[in-house]
């Protein structure tokens, strides 16, 4: 005899099934429970105590970590209830930095609102005097200590959605925060810059980095021509700031507020992006004839590009050599528009406009500076650019749609397609297809690839030729792909790579939404646009072509191409906790050698290693020109290598396996001998 699964909440009967808590059940009945720290896609953690509903006979609850049980009868609103409520908010008020009305948070701050739903009119207990210094390291992110009300979600989706945990609680008690390991700033630790945990924060202790007023005062200076790329992502989720559904495009009306602000040339990255398939498609196919390893990785995400640089370098020659779009976009329009604009080339600023945090950092990088000038100069996230066009007083929903400039402006559906999960894969597949079989390809859409799954696996014949496709999101599911690809217990020909969940379409920079409809609409925005545009396929962009024939070699693939277009990787899998100074010379210029200590690893042969160097630096009269430090990180390496730096040359991964090694074994393995050859060769 099956027994109904039914509670009573405030008199009403409500039927459950599967939901996790109560607190899941309780909103099917159409009750907003307040909560701080629950997330649908996060562990439950149960810190903020918001949620408290009262269950007759048990007491006072916590609807996220207590289960739904038949017969429960609930009040969420009672007197005791609303009290516990509005004390919790007030503790945290005064806590809490309350310079509410300049904080870029707020316009969409939880604890605003939660303030003001339960009448939180003046807080009765005394604010917290003391200020901690505000993190402005990161290129992507601004880290605001003051404001944090340490409901926990920003370490939870560091560690669980993105595998890295360049975050989490430091201290006890009263002393309790949220900082990088050992209190460092985020630019000293493993952050990849996805901004992700700016996505999950409720109150703005951890923002995007604002580069408005920088973008402000060169749109003033009129001895500059300030172009602005568009990525894809953007036109389905900037409407949402002004109100549109989610998956509207407003790129259009974009266009036009851009020419607004003073911007002299709006164009977009999906042309960039269709340019990407010609070089990433083109790479992959000589790939499978043998020209490099496989599986490929797609190199569009920046954030997976560094978490790739510091979690498996090993994988690294297996990375696109092509940039993102966005830097390819830049190297082009730094390339063509002097000649084309009659302009010098450092008079020519190039605005991203763009999804994700990332890009940010990206844009930053040393490699992407030519003769001391960036290909891309700011970047702006979705958000910073709708707060723009605000402040600017432009009524947004009353302007019509504009086009884009030609010829960086000129796109294809596959183009557009980029910013959804398994966008990049289908693009490459429509040309790789195309290429391969020789002839006009009719099935354009690769179905397979779509859909919000955290990882798609798919076989498409080709020529002849079964391929292996993998698209997954989210870099704690890349990771643990990567693993199985460097164990040999997966086999693919080609993977795409996104660091957020449903790829850029729920980049840093978006609006904020926690809804998984609210992506699926704005996916389902950027493949109606693909449906609604005349070309469906990178290759068929005969203006990218244009651009091949007028100043990059005629073809995809060549000398000048391969200089502009594509790029290099760096191992940076030494990204410690704390160093410890172990030998320190007296000259004035000394080589740094770095060597690693795993602290989660047993018997680590680090120690041994260091120990060898340093008799051998010693033994060998080097003692005055070198500086060795002991560098101790909790990651350990996945083979349990160690990794030495000597210089600025990161010494390929020192193959002492295990920790039986007697430094007899360490002093005769080659691998060492190719560290005391890097040692000479930079002190010579």
């Amino acid at each position: 005899m099956s027994i109904n699964k039914e509670i009573i909440v405030n008199g009403i009967t409500v039927a459950f099934d599967n939901e996790r808590n109560l607190l899941e059940v309780i909103r099917k009945a159409g009750i907003e429970i307040p909560t701080f720290c629950y997330h649908s896609e996060l562990s439950i953690y149960g810190a903020c105590r918001l949620c408290v509903v009262e269950v007759e006979g048990r007491g006072v609850m916590a609807t996220c970590s207590t289960k739904p049980e038949p017969g429960m009868v609930i009040h969420t609103d009672t007197k005791q209830i609303r009290s516990i409520r509005k004390i919790n908010i007030e503790l945290l008020l005064a806590n809490h930095d309350r310079e509410c009305p300049s904080c870029v948070r707020s316009a969409n701050c939880t604890l605003q609102d939660l303030a003001r739903r339960l009448g939180v009119e003046e807080v009765r207990y005394k604010q917290l005097e003391e200020r901690e210094e505000i993190d402005h390291s990161s290129p992507s992110l601004t880290r605001d200590p003051n404001k944090c009300v340490l409901c926990g979600d920003c370490v939870r989706v560091c560690d669980e959605v993105q595998g890295i945990g360049a975050i989490d609680f430091i201290g006890r008690g009263a002393n309790a925060k949220v900082a990088p390991a050992f209190d460092q700033d985020l630019s000293s630790v493993e952050c990849v810059n996805c901004g992700q945990c700016a996505a999950v924060c409720p109150t703005g202790a951890i923002i995007p980095k604002q580069d408005r007023n920088d973008v402000w005062d060169l749109l003033h200076d009129d001895s500059k021509i300030v172009v602005a790329q568009v990525a894809p992502a953007v036109r389905v989720g900037l409407g949402e700031h002004f109100g549109f559904e989610p998956g509207e495009n407003t790129a259009g009306q974009l266009v036009n507020a851009l020419k607004m602000m003073g911007f002299d040339y709006v164009f977009d990255t999906s042309f960039a992006a269709d340019m990407t398939i010609f070089e990433e498609a083109t790479e992959f196919l000589d790939r499978l004839g043998g020209s490099a390893p496989l599986p490929m990785f797609t190199s569009c995400c920046p954030a997976w590009v560094k978490f790739a640089e510091i979690y498996f370098p090993e994988l690294l020659p297996n990375l696109s050599s092509c940039k993102s779009p966005q830097q390819m976009f830049g190297s082009v329009a730094k390339k063509v528009l002097p000649a084309k604009l009659n302009a010098d080339k450092k008079d020519i600023v190039v605005v991203s406009i763009m999804p994700c945090t990332a890009k940010k950092y990206e844009a930053t990088l040393d490699k992407f500076k030519h003769e001391d000038i960036p290909e891309v100069d700011k970047v702006l996230t979705t958000v910073e650019v709708g707060r723009m066009i605000n402040s600017a007083g432009i009524k947004f929903d009353e302007l019509d749609p504009e086009a884009f400039d030609m010829p960086l402006g000129f796109s294809t559906g596959a183009g557009v397609i980029f910013g959804a999960t398994g966008g990049v894969m289908e693009a490459a597949l429509r040309f790789a297809y195309e290429k391969v079989e020789g002839k006009t390809i009719k099935q354009l859409e690769f179905k397979e690839v779509r859909g919000l799954d955290a990882v798609k696996e798919a076989t498409v014949n080709v020529g002849g030729t079964d391929l292996k496709v993998a698209v997954v999101y989210g870099l704690k599911k890349a990771k643990e792909l990567a693993e199985k690809i460097r164990a040999g217990e997966a086999d693919y020909h080609f993977v795409e790579v996104m660091a957020c969940p449903g790829g850029c379409i729920a980049g840093a920079g978006q609006p904020i939404t926690h809804d998984i409809e609210v992506r699926k609409e704005r996916a389902k925005g950027l493949y109606t646009a693909d449906k609604r545009m005349q070309l469906h396929k990178s290759q068929d962009n005969y203006m990218v072509q244009e651009c091949y024939n007028e100043c990059m070699g005629g073809e995809a693939g060549s000398h000048e191409a391969h200089h502009t277009l594509h790029t290099n990787y760096q191992n940076r899998c030494q990204i410690f906790d704390a160093r410890v100074p172990v030998l320190k010379g007296d000259a004035d210029k000394l080589l740094p050698i770095i060597v690693t200590i795993c602290t989660k690893q047993e018997n680590d042969p680090g120690q041994k290693l260091l120990a060898l160097i340093v008799d051998y630096v010693k033994n060998n009269n080097l003692a005055d020109k070198v500086e060795i430090e002991a560098a101790f990180t909790s990651r350990p390496s996945a083979d349990g290598t160690i990794a030495v730096t000597v210089g600025s040359q990161t010494v390929e991964r020192s193959k002492f396996k295990n920790a039986i090694n007697t430094e007899e074994e360490l002093a005769n393995n080659a691998e060492f001998a190719k560290i005391k050859e890097a040692i000479d060769k930079e002190l010579a």
